[in-house]
């Protein structure tokens, strides 16, 4: 028996990076994934692959910022799958400026992702998750991507810092807030370090920018020295985290934070 077997799984964000990884490597662990993003094409092709590989698989468009597309959303996968066991807010993005630079545009734009993303896929996959809980030896599962710069300061982007330490603070209230009203649905944050993703390369520019240099492969070694274990992180490193967080091996979980940063911030 596979560590999700039987469970349905809502990633999004997942067209690719961490959330396309962890898609496959909840598929392998038994699971049945639904895909939202706004990257239709990519997602599509994804969910694809995953098919071909011999999992089952549904692609939905999602806008995070938008409560009508998180309505359908959930809706479809619901209708297609016969509830929700898992959802993970996986969707960000890196603005890359400092609270100087950063207009109030930029700042709306990474709030609207980063926080009222999570906020509305937390809100409306609840009653889905709520109603499958009761049949769930451990109950339902929300695991929301935060960041080591929502534990510890950000030099390039405070105002990434302050959204991803939302995040973290969001997720702890939110549990207790299930526990407290008995939905048994746990909620558990992820923090990974820098990874070697779209999102990781643009953090390489960004600090080269802020160093007033277009060396980008200084600034990825310069980040690369501060993960005391070597090496940046893989997509695959954070999807193991989350398919752990995900099932029921982590059943006396929640309102936590998993920090999968190569030491970075135990410094």
């Amino acid at each position: 028996m596979s560590r999700l077997d039987g469970k349905v799984a809502f990633l999004s964000g997942a067209a690719r990076g961490i959330g396309a990884e962890t898609a496959r490597r909840m598929v392998k662990a038994g699971a049945r994934v639904a895909i939202g993003d706004i990257l239709d094409e990519r997602g599509q092709q994804t969910v694809a692959e995953l098919k071909a590989a011999g999992g089952e698989a549904m692609y939905v468009h999602l806008d995070v910022t938008s409560e009508s597309d998180w309505t359908a959303a959930v809706q479809a996968v619901v209708s297609k799958f016969g509830g929700l066991d898992i959802l993970v807010n996986n969707a960000g993005m890196f603005l890359g400026k400092g609270s100087e630079e950063a207009t109030l545009a930029d700042w709306h734009r990474l709030c609207g992702i980063n926080l009222t993303g999570v906020f509305l896929g937390s809100k409306l996959a609840l009653p889905a998750l709520r109603e499958r809980a009761k049949t769930s030896p451990q109950g339902s599962v929300i695991v929301n991507l935060a960041s080591v710069a929502g534990l510890v300061g950000s030099q390039l982007d405070p105002l990434y810092s302050m959204t991803k330490g939302g995040v973290t603070l969001f997720t702890k209230s939110t549990a207790l807030e299930y526990a407290r009203k008995g939905y048994r649905v746990r909620v558990n944050s992820i923090h990974p370090g820098v990874i070697d993703t779209d999102m990781g390369q643009q953090t390489f520019v960004a600090r080269a920018h802020n160093l007033g240099t277009n060396d980008v492969d200084a600034a990825r070694a310069t980040s690369l020295n501060s993960h005391p274990i070597g090496r940046l992180g893989m997509p695959g490193d954070i999807a193991n985290g989350i398919v752990f967080l995900a099932s029921d091996d982590a059943g006396f979980m929640t309102g936590s934070g998993l920090v999968m940063d190569g030491g970075l911030t135990a410094q």
